[in-house]
């Protein structure tokens, strides 16, 4: 193999399931409000603006949670990733500004406090959306990334592959 690339979603059933239910509660509360007419009052002078901002935060976080891709690929230049809406370009670190690269499995909720983008005192930065195994990048000046991927055995090949070639030269 000679390039790696990976797209990775949150695409977990229990996300579906969030993502179901805050539907279902965007639905209930749109016929309640706009065809039972319950509690359309309720909110005062300014009711119709606070259901629009609740209505838009839902859709807003359902729109966001299927939005987000963490996107990653592996060339002969470095390790690219791009953790997608919040960077808004690809951000790539050279073979040559690392001191190791290599694949490992990790504690998401130990290490890092979780998934998504995460900086932890110590353990550096994480990039993940899902799993427990990761790319573990240690750069020149000791920082730590890890950047999550699903595809180890893929990444592990890859990486490998460019670091033998690093070292030859």
């Amino acid at each position: 193999m000679r390039v790696f690339k990976e797209v990775q979603k949150f695409n977990q059933w229990w996300i579906q399931l969030v993502n179901l239910l805050l539907i279902g509660l965007l639905i209930y509360l749109c016929y309640s409000w706009y065809i039972k007419k319950d509690g359309v009052n309720e909110f005062g002078e300014n009711g119709i603006l606070i259901q629009l901002i609740v209505i838009g935060t839902i859709v807003l976080d359902l729109l966001l949670l299927y939005l987000i891709q963490l996107r990653t690929a592996i060339d002969e230049i470095g390790v690219h990733f791009q953790f997608f809406p919040f960077q808004f370009s690809k951000k790539t670190i050279r073979w040559t500004a690392m001191q190791q690269c290599y694949t490992r499995q990790y504690k998401p909720i130990k290490e890092f406090g979780g998934w998504g983008y995460r900086t932890k005192f110590g353990k550096g930065k994480a990039y993940n959306v899902k799993g427990n195994k990761g790319i573990q990048i240690v750069l020149l000046d000791g920082k730590k990334l890890l950047i999550g991927t699903q595809k180890v055995q893929d990444a592990t090949a890859v990486i490998n592959r460019f670091i033998q070639k690093q070292d030859e030269v």
